[in-house]
């Protein structure tokens, strides 16, 4: 805060130390005037104190000064002799009149006018005697007196709010006016002269700024959307009110100095509530604002998953969600303040229901009971795995999977609530049927189903991931029943491992293509029987059928055709691309992979009946790559266009363990017939997401292969 100032030294120190003065009697801050002896001639050595507080007493030092008649000071104001304080040969005092301002001194004597070579100077000491009134609110009249005010160029209020001379109402030496600020808090006042290096004064007493005072507050509880009235006094000061929640409002359906109206926003929260004038002051109420919530007089007892049910009561247009036993959430619609209709999630369990509210709480309701499943029928009874049975029942479209005996479970979507259609496992046995419903719920049937095992070959199991040559192993049963294994392409397995029941083990033949695919079981009897999926790793063979587009083969720069003339995106290391026969990404092109607008020297590009063909080419990736928006890749074949994503697995585009596999495209219908062999040919990425990192991404040979 501000210090008083000791900037000005009292006339009356000053003549203390003018007393233990030598017999000069030489003043501080008074210039010797003359030093002239003549006899008889009146002389004057000096004048003081300097400077010198109007009304204070002013004396002149020389010789003779009893023959002055008169002194003239500054702003044509003479005191004549008459009115001299003292007056003596070696000494005169006079008053110094409160209308003085600076300037030279004139001693008006018989011999003629003596000017003093200094000016008179005057101490100006602010002060501030009293302040009215002195309980005053922002935005009314306050009245300093004291002395030199007009000397005052700002008002300094606490906590650091001003106001300069440009808004004072009035301004005088002895009394200045001034408009509160709407931002003074109660304290002391200081003014200042607003100089570099400024005198400020503090008012000795405290100025009593008014804040607002909570009286009541109706209603409470309130209800969020709607009106809360506050009264009390100087409530028109208010900016804000501050409600629980962290809710600042600042307009207000109405505001006096007694009566304030808001609206109370939605996600207001239980709390005092905080009253904010411009000064920052926060008043706070004694008791707390309480919000109402709603109340539930129905719930009913009993419903589905799936279905809507009604709950009624009060102020149930305050609910913003609900939430089941089993942790999930049921949509809400037709919702007003007594009832609201709410969907019983597929998944949601018997239990309460919570009911959440934008102030933070809850509203817990009735328990509710949800239906189960009834078999009333298992049609046929008897039969042989492999085969469908009917179920007929009620609420079956509650049920997700049926478990059969052995523990196999099948997948299930009922069209109806009454019966369903599904097939037996082949690997089931007898036993009851088990429905499970999509909240988990399992309801047992009451009858056994009779199961004779079916008289072919189950596959429960298999080896995921295996390249061409190694091992595949299954698992399941009757496998003994198995006369032979095709891969798809209908290629024929040759080599075997061991071979049982339950076991049998197939090696991959080297021509098999990769990928995710399926193998297909023949049994003795003719019965045939598709396996679950898997995937080869590889690449598919080049044969004497390849029609060659790309292979990245090292090629001289003079045949138009190197990997280096090709680099239009600069995307991947050229040298390494020589290096390796393959391309491999180091940075996320642009647009351009790979392009090339002339003809291949070795013959020319390619073209075949698309009918007949497809698109192949070898990728392989370092590590997954993930997925952060759309993208696709167009393969150009004479300025037209196959599009794809490569290998995507789930958010990841993928190959096998990392390494090299072959991806199949399909060009019939999409290339012209017979395909194009002039115009730009390459690999384009066109993307849209901008942040899929590609880096890693390898090509190798973009080729045409029969069907």
């Amino acid at each position: 805060m501000y210090t008083k100032s000791t900037k000005y030294i009292s006339s009356a120190l000053l003549f203390v130390l003018t007393g233990v003065l030598s017999a000069s009697l030489l003043f501080i801050s008074c210039k010797k005037e003359s030093s002239s002896t003549t006899s008889g001639k009146t002389m004057l050595y000096s004048y003081g104190p300097m400077p010198i507080a109007r009304g204070a007493e002013l004396r002149f030092i020389g010789d003779n000064l009893d023959k002055v008649t008169a002194i003239t000071l500054p702003g044509g104001i003479e005191i004549s002799a008459a009115a001299f304080v003292t007056k003596t040969a070696t000494l005169i005092s006079i008053t110094v009149p409160q209308n003085a301002v600076e300037g030279l001194v004139v001693v008006k004597t018989p011999g003629g006018d003596i000017t003093t070579k200094t000016p008179i100077g005057f101490s100006e000491p602010i002060s501030i005697d009293n302040l009215a009134p002195a309980i005053i609110k922002a935005n009314e009249v306050l009245t300093i007196t004291g002395d030199y005010l007009n000397l005052v160029k700002q008002v300094i209020f606490t906590d650091r709010i001003t106001a300069d001379n440009t808004t004072f109402i009035t301004q005088t030496r002895s009394q200045l006016t001034l408009k509160v600020p709407a931002g003074a808090q109660t304290g002391k006042i200081a003014v200042s002269n607003g100089k570099e290096d400024p005198v400020i004064v503090f008012s000795a007493t405290i100025l009593d700024v008014k804040l607002p005072v909570i009286t009541t507050f109706l209603p409470n509880p309130v209800k969020a959307g709607t009106n809360l009235t506050i009264t009390g006094t100087d409530l028109d000061l208010v900016k804000t009110v501050a409600l629980g929640g962290n809710q600042n409002v600042t307009q207000f359906v109405s505001q006096s100095a007694t009566q304030l109206i808001l609206s109370v926003p939605a996600v207001t929260m239980e709390d005092t509530i905080r009253l904010i004038p411009a000064s920052g002051v926060k008043v706070k109420s004694s008791s707390k604002l309480t919000m109402v919530l709603p109340t539930v007089t129905t719930t009913p007892a009993i419903s589905k998953n799936g279905a809507k049910i009604t709950l009624k009561g009060t102020d149930l247009d305050l609910v913003t969600g609900t939430t089941f036993a089993g942790g999930e959430a049921g949509a809400i619609s037709n919702q007003t303040a007594v009832s609201m209709d709410i969907t019983v999630p597929l998944k949601a369990t018997d239990g309460t229901i919570v009911l959440a509210i934008n102030s933070g709480k809850t509203v817990t309701t009735s328990a509710v009971t949800l239906i189960k499943p009834s078999i009333v029928k298992i049609d046929p009874l008897a039969l042989i795995a492999g085969e469908n049975i009917t179920l007929t029942g009620t609420d079956l479209d509650l049920v997700k999977k049926v478990i059969f005996g052995g523990g196999l479970s099948v997948d299930v979507a009922p069209a109806t609530a009454t019966s369903f259609l599904v097939a037996v496992p082949s690997a089931a046995i007898s036993g009851k049927i088990t429905l499970v419903t999509t909240n988990g719920t399992q309801v047992e049937s009451t009858e056994a189903l009779a199961v004779e095992a079916a008289n072919k070959p189950v596959v429960l199991s298999l080896t995921q991931v295996v390249k061409p040559g190694n091992l595949i192993t299954l698992t399941g049963t009757k496998l003994h029943l198995v006369e032979s294994i095709y891969f798809a392409g209908d290629i024929k397995a040759t080599l075997y491992g061991n071979r049982t029941e339950t076991t049998i083990e197939v090696y991959v033949p080297q021509t098999a293509a990769s990928g995710q695919t399926t193998m297909t079981l023949h049994a003795f009897d003719g019965a045939i029987v598709v396996s679950p999926t898997f995937t080869i790793t590889g690449t598919d063979p080049i044969t004497a059928n390849t029609k060659m587009i790309y292979d990245f083969n090292v090629r001289s720069a003079s045949d138009w055709h190197a990997v280096d003339w090709d680099n239009w995106g600069g995307s991947y290391d050229a040298g390494a691309s020589k290096a390796n026969g393959y391309i491999t990404l180091v940075a996320r092109p642009g647009w351009w992979v790979l392009g090339c607008n002339h003809p291949d020297p070795n013959g020319g590009w390619p073209s075949v009946d698309p009918t007949q063909y497809v698109m192949k080419v070898d990728i392989k990736v370092a590590q997954p790559i993930l997925i952060t928006g759309s993208y696709e890749f167009r393969i150009k074949i004479g300025e037209e266009d196959v599009t794809t994503q490569l290998m995507v697995d789930g958010n990841y585009i993928a190959t096998p363990n990392n390494e090299w596999a072959t991806l199949t495209l399909p060009i019939s219908g999409i290339l012209s017939n017979p395909t194009k062999s002039s115009g730009t040919f390459g690999i384009v990425l066109n993307y849209s997401d901008g942040n899929t990192n590609f880096t890693g991404l390898s090509f190798d040979n973009l080729r045409f292969d029969p069907k």
